[in-house]
């Protein structure tokens, strides 16, 4: 469905994508988490043809994206602070998004409409920022399209509102499955909807995995510090903390029963780490972390 191939980009000479790869053949929900200036926006922008890579290769559907009308069809790429018509009300952005995406669900519109209480006659322009989010999913869920990239699609919709996107999503993809790209900062949130996750740091590719194996990275011991220092003297520690005698770190392994044996034989605790902590220590600059 996408096949990007040792792509760079830079803007105004400052290097933001170095040599990315990234394949997907078939349908899926992946997340896309960096933090910020790692690349996201980048690649999402290069994706739906809005620019072009400096070096290497972009697919869409077997097509390049950059400048083709043909490829388009089979895209729908909603921005974070998506650009919409001054004048526009609900019912024109849904008359435009049905010109646009082939393969629109008019009906489906409709009810996302109802299910996030958009009015029909205001100007987009004049709605708050929940609103206009929720405008924007609609758009992006009932295009249809067989790549579909979101970025930040929850930004100011409260809880209620939120849950509402996720079963759209999810009833949305079991209706009609293709690629639907999420790029959000709040993975902990949507890592129960996505079968993968890309994490990008520093304009490259630093996981491209499966979520069930990405849940299970990031194990939290507390304990003596000699203790502490003993178990871990061969992996890598990517976050510490001490308080007197007493230190508690984070390492970069799996979750997994054999260091929980370990933790029991040393008189440890252990705890499994959120994916969100385990993402933030794995993509930071690590020479701060003391042992």
């Amino acid at each position: 469905m996408i096949q990007i191939e040792q792509v760079n980009y830079s803007y105004q000479e400052t290097p933001v994508l170095n040599n990315v790869t990234l394949h997907e053949s078939e349908p899926i929900i992946s997340a896309l988490w960096g933090r910020n200036g790692a690349g996201k926006t980048t690649l999402m922008s290069l994706l739906a043809g809005h620019n072009r890579p400096d070096a290497g290769t972009i697919q869409v559907m077997g097509q390049n994206p950059y400048n083709n009308l043909a490829a388009q069809e089979n895209l729908c790429y909603i921005q974070e602070n998506h650009p919409l018509g001054r004048n526009w009300t609900i019912t024109d952005m849904v008359r435009f998004g049905q010109y646009f995406h082939p393969q629109w669900n008019q009906t489906f519109a409709e009810q996302l409409i109802d299910m996030f209480e958009l009015p029909e006659k205001k100007k987009i322009i004049k709605f708050s920022k929940g609103m206009k989010t929720a405008a924007q999913m609609v758009l992006g869920l009932a295009s249809n399209a067989r790549v579909t990239i979101l970025d930040e699609p929850t930004n100011g919709l409260d809880a209620e509102k939120r849950k509402y996107f996720y079963n759209a999503l999810l009833e949305t993809y079991e209706d009609n499955p293709r690629l639907i790209l999420i790029s959000s900062h709040h993975i902990e949130e949507i890592q129960p909807l996505c079968e993968s996750l890309i994490v990008l740091q520093a304009g490259k590719v630093l996981f491209n995995q499966s979520m069930e194996e990405m849940r299970e990275k990031g194990v939290l011991l507390t304990g003596r510090i000699d203790d502490v220092n003993r178990v871990t003297a061969d992996v890598k520690v990517i976050e510490s903390s001490q308080m007197g005698s007493t230190v508690k770190v984070m390492i970069d392994e799996p979750y997994s029963k054999m260091w929980k044996d370990i933790a029991h034989a040393q008189g440890l605790s252990i705890e499994k780490a959120t994916l969100q902590d385990y993402l933030i220590n794995r993509t930071r600059n690590q020479e701060g972390v003391k042992r």
